[in-house]
Formats: C-alpha cells, sequence, structure tokens
C-alpha cells in the first residue's frame, strides 16, 4: 500500500509521517502552500505553510528517508475557504474556516492529488480514529485522548473520503506524540501548535476582511428587543452572536449580541431576562451523515455546537434531504449561524451540518 501524509511542519504530522513510513511500502509527505502573507495584505508568521515550517516539513522527510513535495493550492484555497470565511461575516454569522479546509484542502483536493498520482491513502495528523463495523460502513470515532479529539471538525468526511484515510496518533496521547518524536530526534518536537487561524495570525477577524475586500463595513444601529435604538455599532463584520465585549454601550445589566441583521445593518442586543439569549433548537443545513444513508426518524443522540462545548441531548429528525431540524433537551445558549451542529452517538460522530436558523 502506497500513502500521502499531509505534513504542516508540527510534530503532529512529523509523527504521523514516521509511523506511515514504518507501515506502508511507499509513503511520502506534501505540505500545502495556501497563501502568501502578501497576497493577503497581512504580516508576520503563519502556522500552515510558512517558510520555515516547509523546511520542517521537509527536514522530518529527510530524516526518514521519503520524498517531499509542496502542493500550490493557494486559489482553492481563496475560493474555497477565504472567500467563504468573508460572506460568511458579511451576512450576520460566524465561519468555522478550520473545518472548509479539512474538506476542501485535505480531504477533496489532497485526495485527488493521491489518486492522480498514484497513491493509495492519505493521512493527517488529526487525533481521531476511523473503524469499520459489522456492515462494512465506515466509522468516525473520537480519539483516545479525548482533551485533543477533533472529531468535530471531521464531521463532513463521506464514506469514500474515510475508506482511504488514516489517522495515526488517533490512539495517542499529546504527550507520547512529543515524547516519540523527540526520540526520533525530530527538531520540531517541542514545538508549539498553532492556535489562530492561519490568515487570521492576530485574530482580528475585521480588520482582516476590511483589508481583503478593500470594503469598508457602515456603522449601523445597536436595537433593543423592543427596536429602540439604544447606540451605534462599528460595522457587522465586528461582531458575532453572544459577544458581550467591545459593544460600548451603557447599560443596567450586561448586554449580549442576541441577532445580527445585515439587511437593515442593525444589530439587536439583549439580556439574560428578555428571553432572546437561548434557543431550544436549530435548523441544519449543508448535511453530511456518517453513520446511516439517512437519519432515522426522531434520532435520540447528543449535539455539539461548539468545538469546545459539552454535548446536549437532542431529538435530531432529517426533514429534507439536506436539512435537519434538532431540538435540545434544555434551552441553549446563543448557537451561532455559520457553525457546525455535530451529532454524537457516545463516541461516535452520527453525522452534523451548518446552522443555518436558530428555534425560538
Amino acid at each position: 500500500m502506497s500513502i500521502l501524509v499531509a505534513m504542516s511542519g508540527g510534530v503532529d504530522s512529523s509523527v504521523s509521517a514516521y509511523l506511515m513510513s514504518q507501515k506502508h511500502d511507499v509513503c511520502r509527505g506534501a505540505t500545502m502552500l495556501l497563501f502568501l502573507n502578501e497576497s493577503l495584505g497581512i504580516s508576520g508568521k503563519y502556522p500552515c505553510c510558512s517558510r520555515e515550517n516547509i523546511i520542517d516539513a521537509k527536514a522530518v522527510c529527510d530524516e526518514l528517508g521519503i520524498e517531499h513535495e509542496i502542493l500550490n493550492y493557494m486559489a482553492a484555497f481563496e475560493e474555497c475557504v477565504i472567500k467563504k470565511f468573508v460572506n460568511v461575516y458579511e451576512n450576520g454569522g460566524t465561519p468555522n474556516p478550520c473545518i472548509d479546509c479539512n474538506r476542501y484542502m485535505k480531504f477533496e483536493t489532497m485526495l485527488e492529488h493521491a489518486n492522480d498520482t498514484g497513491l493509495d491513502m492519505i493521512a493527517t495528523g488529526h487525533y481521531a480514529k476511523i473503524e469499520r463495523d459489522s456492515s462494512g460502513r465506515y466509522m468516525l470515532r473520537k480519539a483516545e485522548d479525548l482533551s485533543r479529539d477533533q472529531s468535530y471538525v471531521l464531521y463532513m468526511l463521506n464514506q469514500n473520503q474515510l475508506s482511504r484515510i488514516e489517522f495515526p496518533l488517533g490512539n495517542m496521547k499529546k504527550s507520547d506524540v512529543r515524547d516519540l518524536a523527540e526520540s526520533l530526534h525530530f527538531s520540531n518536537a517541542r514545538k508549539h501548535d498553532s492556535q489562530d487561524i492561519c490568515f487570521v495570525p492576530d485574530g482580528d477577524y475585521a480588520s482582516f476582511i476590511q483589508t481583503y475586500t478593500g470594503h469598508e463595513y457602515p456603522s449601523g444601529d445597536f436595537v433593543d428587543v423592543h427596536g429602540n435604538v439604544i447606540g451605534r455599532h462599528k460595522g457587522i463584520i465586528h461582531y458575532t452572536s453572544g459577544q458581550r465585549r467591545g459593544l460600548g454601550v451603557a447599560a443596567k445589566s450586561r448586554l449580549y449580541v442576541s441577532d445580527i441583521n445585515p439587511n437593515e445593518n442593525t444589530i439587536t442586543l439583549a439580556d439574560d431576562s428578555e428571553g432572546r439569549l437561548y434557543s431550544r433548537g436549530v435548523i441544519v443545513n449543508d448535511i453530511n451523515i456518517i453513520a446511516f444513508d439517512e437519519l432515522p426518524d426522531n434520532f435520540h443522540a447528543c449535539v455539539k455546537i461548539r468545538y469546545r462545548q459539552k454535548e446536549i441531548p437532542s431529538i435530531i429528525n432529517q426533514t429534507k434531504h439536506d436539512e435537519l431540524v434538532i431540538e435540545f433537551s434544555e434551552p441553549q445558549r446563543m448557537p451561532a449561524r455559520g457553525q457546525a451542529a455535530v451529532i454524537y452517538e457516545g463516541d461516535y460522530v452520527i453525522g452534523g451540518g451548518t446552522i443555518t436558523r436558530n428555534l425560538a
């Protein structure tokens, strides 16, 4: 068997490359070139494809005696990830570009490259597991190390992709990965993990969007739940659902963003007493179901509506081919349009999709 390993230059993908080189007859490393700083009008280092990280990835491949290549995916990354990121913010949502990068770059474009070069499989440094059940269906499962589990951002994988992916770190703890890298004398064994979105290295999403688009986003009214004007906002791209800090509105109680209306350029603020900060459920579109061809009616499972959030017991119904209605066992605080709702049954990912609307 032959395999292509996605290598970012970090310790996780480096150890994955080592493990795959020990397992497969042919193993090749590949680093994706997703953008250049100057092309996006940003400065500073970024984690995914900086010169330093490409050098680190190649050094590991040289150490392992395997080939390394750089894949120029800048055009696809801009189209599928950056433009969507901007569009979701412009329309009052909260995007999740890491999910889109996994979906379109790592597990679509890279798998196509493996096909084109005659390789059987691809591998990444994600913390998750893939298993095959008694019916032959491929299942996505949480990592052994739940503190590192990344199954939430992998819910979009389909059966064909799951059949051709390996996650070598699924049964490992992060500390063991670093220890193995150190024993192999990898120079990146103690390298810090990246935290920020790669194309927004300083975390200032609004400034990035303004620089990237060249647009000015007009200020507008903050309104209360009755439609009364209570202040001015500085442009809707500066705000997300549930936001409290940086509103600049004086009030007797803490106010939170409860609704963003891009058509009227208004942002509704509410406090905890007004019943607008919680939702009894969500409508989800752009869905992917892993465990079934179609979700059974009144499916009881748990749902995550944020990456690090606790799972919520829920009832899920697939009301259309590409739509789920998820009803929570108890109201949840401000699910954000554009984020993923991911369904779990125990350790297994059933599927998920993108939140498009809250149920009052």
